[in-house]
């Protein structure tokens, strides 16, 4: 259960986007029944995570989007999953419009109907994978205060219901976003895991410092941002790192960054709905929308390219009666200046009029970027992580397993992430058996027979580790079987798998339901099932098209495939 929930921003919604888990092939080898979201991470189902972030920080409109394909294994795991139906009230809704499949992109996403027609205002976009300890609305603070102004969301959208703010909203200028980048190279280093390129300018300092817990002295001005492995091609292409003039002279401080990754947490106004329907070209959110928004803030005519002067000049239509701070005719005609006791020259009839240009100063709202800083010596950072691959879903849930139960300090002084107990069946766990339990963590009905040693791990429920087991920082997921005598090291075994007596497994991945027979070896492997694997005889035609001969059937027994 999550801790106590904070009030809510007016008129903002979560979107959680479901993806594919192409990067868990072992784990999500059949996606429309084992979807990525619902890979556990410390136990728990990976969407959880992400739903907890929006009750911390008070967002309840929550939706998550999913393939049709995948829709009923999460409607069925929110409505039986002891930690998704344990969540607070409301529940999230689920969404799976009829043209998204597992290739379709984070933006392509929101230019679906059915999702436009979802969004109503200004919306968070979330991933599945998001593991993030920092309070949300802390994030929301640093936006409201640095974009939104006075109101802070004010919902952006043309039927959105509550109050229209004229200072912050959008009758008083458009907002911009913000977005979070994390250090990868922290206490936690996992070798491989992607990074992006970033260069940020600082913003003006306030006529008020901010407060020390406040997120603003790490909140900047994104002006660049690209994929590092992108960043690599282009360098080896060009033998260099090109860098337009229109930048340096826009933003003569840049501070540039290489070892952070976007974390996905988009806080977004309502018209980026509009730029990104208006851009078929942009496929991701992260690479292209972010990438090009931070762009068009300094190059000129890019915000031009980007359609974002007719979509800003696009107004909302919004009663007067709705908007209480609207003018109308009547306060138009009104002059104050007759009304004040304090006599001033009428400096608009002084100074002549100008034409204005329509195709001149385009004011692109900023994209922020929250940019999480070094830890301090004994003050670690908050939890911030994206868990789309193997290593990293064993790294984070060890790091999870290290917290301490609220029944050991209480839930005021615990993690939003610390389970009720580490060992949630303690009677299951046999006499001369070692579980180490500060870094272990064991769910419901799990039992340990004698002589077995468990150091470092986080096992599932209904798991059975037989007798004279070794098991050293694995992550075994529901219902696993571990058969006697067997040493496994840094493994990840799937739902349902068995692990054959005296096997000897070293950083190897399980697919689920696989029996691994007894007295293996193995190591850096992916264990899986060739199940549905084998070359068809069309295939194989296709595969020799010039051997039109037919097959006898004493030759088809010689015949054998190696892959």
């Amino acid at each position: 259960m999550p801790h106590a929930l904070s009030m809510p921003a007016p008129g903002f919604q979560a979107i959680i986007l479901c993806g594919p888990g192409s990067s868990f092939p072992t784990f999500t080898a059949n996606p429309d029944e084992n979807p990525k979201a619902l890979i556990p991470i410390a136990n728990r189902p990976m969407v959880w995570y992400p739903i907890d972030f929006c009750y911390r920080m008070g967002v309840t409109n929550i939706t998550l989007i999913a393939p049709p394909s995948s829709a009923p294994a999460l409607t069925v795991a929110l409505n039986t999953n002891p930690h998704l139906t344990g969540l607070p009230l409301p529940k999230p809704d689920l969404l799976a419009p009829k043209d998204l499949d597992q290739n379709t992109g984070t933006a392509e996403i929101l230019r679906l109907p059915e999702v436009r027609a979802v969004v109503k205002g200004d919306f968070i976009v979330l991933p599945c994978d998001l593991v993030c300890e920092l309070g949300g609305e802390s994030l929301i603070e640093a936006w409201m205060i640095k974009e939104a102004g006075l109101g802070g969301a004010t919902g952006g959208g043309d039927e959105f219901t509550g109050p229209k703010m004229a200072q912050g909203g959008e009758k008083g200028g458009r907002r911009g976003g913000l977005g979070v980048w994390y250090e990868t190279k922290g206490e936690t280093i996992i070798k491989g895991e992607e990074t992006d390129f970033i260069a940020t300018s600082p913003l003006e300092d306030g006529p008020v410092p901010p407060s020390k817990s406040s997120l603003l002295s790490h909140v900047s001005k994104l002006v660049y941002s690209i994929p590092t492995d992108t960043l690599n091609d282009i360098t080896e292409e060009k033998k260099s790192l090109p860098i337009r003039h229109s930048l340096i002279r826009a933003h003569p401080r840049l501070r540039m960054l290489s070892s952070h990754r976007d974390a996905h947490i988009y806080v977004f106004p309502a018209w980026v709905m509009d730029m990104i329907n208006k851009n078929e070209h942009m496929d991701s959110i992260g690479e292209d929308v972010i990438g090009w928004w931070s762009k068009a803030g300094w190059q000129d005519g890019l915000g031009d390219k980007l359609g974002l002067r007719e979509i800003f000049a696009a107004a909302n239509p919004v009663k007067a009666d709705d908007n209480l701070l609207e003018n109308n005719p009547q306060h138009d005609s009104i002059d104050y200046s007759d009304l004040s006791t304090t006599w001033t020259s009428n400096l608009r009839k002084t100074l002549p009029e100008t034409p204005i240009d329509t195709k001149a100063g385009l004011a692109i709202p900023p994209i922020l970027a929250y940019i999480q800083p070094k830890a301090k010596p004994n003050a670690p950072n908050p939890l911030i992580r994206r868990v789309d691959t193997a290593p990293i879903l064993l790294s984070i849930s060890l790091q999870l397993a290290k917290l301490e139960g609220i029944d050991t300090i209480g839930r005021d002084a615990s993690s939003p992430f610390a389970h009720h107990s580490k060992v949630a069946y303690p009677e299951g766990i046999a006499s001369k058996t070692t579980v180490t339990r500060p870094d272990c963590l064991l769910a419901e009905n799990v039992t340990v027979e004698e002589k077995c040693s468990v150091k470092e791990c986080v096992i599932g429920a209904n798991c059975h580790i037989k007798q004279g087991a070794k098991l050293t920082r694995c992550l075994l997921m529901d219902g696993v079987v571990v058969g006697k005598g067997c040493k496994l090291t840094g493994c990840i075994l799937g739902k349902r798998s068995e692990i054959g007596d005296d096997s000897i497994l070293q950083d190897c991945e399980v697919q689920e339901n696989l029996l691994v027979e007894p007295k293996t070896e193995d190591k850096n492997n992916k264990l899986m099932s060739s199940e549905g694997m084998e070359a068809t005889e069309q295939e194989i035609q296709e595969s020799f098209p010039d051997d039109n001969m037919p097959i006898e059937g004493d030759e088809r027994d010689n015949i054998s495939l190696t892959i």
